[in-house]
């Protein structure tokens, strides 16, 4: 997309490419979730985890490699600065500078089409669930139950398992169940779009009207995966597009849906008590690495965390003590009835005190 770009001599175009990719695909998805393979343990003890690590790293240098070409014709000196601070430390290129090397140049082999669409179907599944706790207002730390999926198809199915976990864990939800494309709970329903008919249709528009109106939940699917064809019992069929109908879905108490082209998720935004404990526990954890954050304290840094005792608090403190140490990096957690020299937080509506001093070796 750059190459052709540069080629037409539309560098505006090829800048806003990068961007794209980088903030978009690099940065907010690769780099973002690959965080965990990044700091994983690795060694001799531990060979997997170390090829794991290797090749996360392996992938950023290699995007950060090509980017550097990319963008030295429109950067120039960004991308030298980039490309000598990878290039220094590995020596993998023989020139000194980026504007000697050869312009990038893809590799039509290399693309996996197949795990670009898992990739994105991930991206647009988590999307619309996020957008879903954005409307109710339920923030991403509190853990809810499920979101149902009705598939299209059994090789739809099979994709949204391969990022199952992936959607889990962006969304902070605990189940995907899938449904059928003919289940009976989640119904689609259809309308006209007039703004594009109109002008198509003409006379015809009342009748494709009424029948866009009564189409199945098939229908709808294939209408918003390609193509479609209206009989009204003449010679010549009506074609109907994507773009042609606007799509709804029932209201299902307890659920809130959204719908995305052919795809549908419907949130489950019961929260037992167990949830909201586990919600708790990781708006406690934001508040002590918020801490962290204001000491100065480094990433490897271990703490020692003192906590005013509150029964409820404590609890559900205790109950996820062992998760808690590990996000936060605390040796161990005290209560004590009074917390002197701590600071005050508030987590759900609940305030008290903690005090948080770096392990001493």
């Amino acid at each position: 997309e750059v190459t052709v770009a540069l080629d037409d001599y539309e560098p505006t175009q090829a800048g806003r490419a990068i961007e794209y990719f980088l903030d978009e695909h690099l940065s907010n998805w690769y780099v973002r979730l690959s965080r965990r393979r990044f700091w994983k343990p690795a060694g001799i003890n531990n060979p997997e985890g170390e090829n794991d690590k290797i090749s996360a790293y392996q992938t950023l240098y290699q995007c950060l490699e090509v980017l550097s070409g990319l963008i030295a014709p429109i950067a120039p000196f960004f991308a030298d600065w980039l490309y000598n601070n990878l290039n220094t430390v590995t020596r993998k290129m023989d020139f000194d500078s980026v504007h000697l090397t050869d312009f990038p140049r893809y590799d039509e082999a290399m693309i996996n089409h197949a795990l670009e669409e898992r990739m994105q179907l991930a991206q647009d599944v988590s999307s619309l669930i996020l957008s879903l706790r954005k409307k109710v207002n339920i923030k991403v730390r509190q853990p809810l139950q499920k979101v149902i999926i009705p598939v299209i198809d059994a090789e739809f199915e099979i994709k949204i398992r391969q990022v199952e976990s992936i959607i889990k864990s962006e969304t902070n939800i605990k189940e995907v169940e899938i449904l059928p494309s003919d289940n009976n709970f989640i119904k689609k329903k259809a309308k006209a779009n007039f703004k594009t008919l109109g002008k198509k249709l003409g006379a015809k528009m009342k009748w494709a009207a009424n029948a866009i109106q009564n189409l199945d939940d098939a229908s709808i699917n294939k209408i918003q995966q390609s193509k479609f064809l209206l009989n009204p019992g003449e010679k010549e069929p009506i074609l109907i597009a994507a773009e042609d109908i606007e799509v709804s879905t029932n209201e299902i108490p307890g659920f809130e849906i959204a719908v995305k082209g052919s795809l549908t998720v419907a949130l489950d935004l019961v929260i037992s008590d167990q949830l909201k404990k586990e919600g708790f526990a990781r708006e406690f954890i934001n508040r002590i690495q918020n801490l962290r954050k204001e000491k100065d304290f480094e990433l490897t840094d271990k703490i020692l965390l003192k906590v005013q005792e509150k029964e409820a608090i404590k609890d559900i403190i205790t109950e996820y003590n062992e998760y808690i140490c590990a996000e936060i990096l605390a040796e161990k957690i005290e209560f004590s009835n009074k917390v002197s020299e701590g600071v005050e937080i508030d987590v759900n509506n609940d305030t008290f005190t903690v005090k948080i001093t770096k392990k001493s070796y």
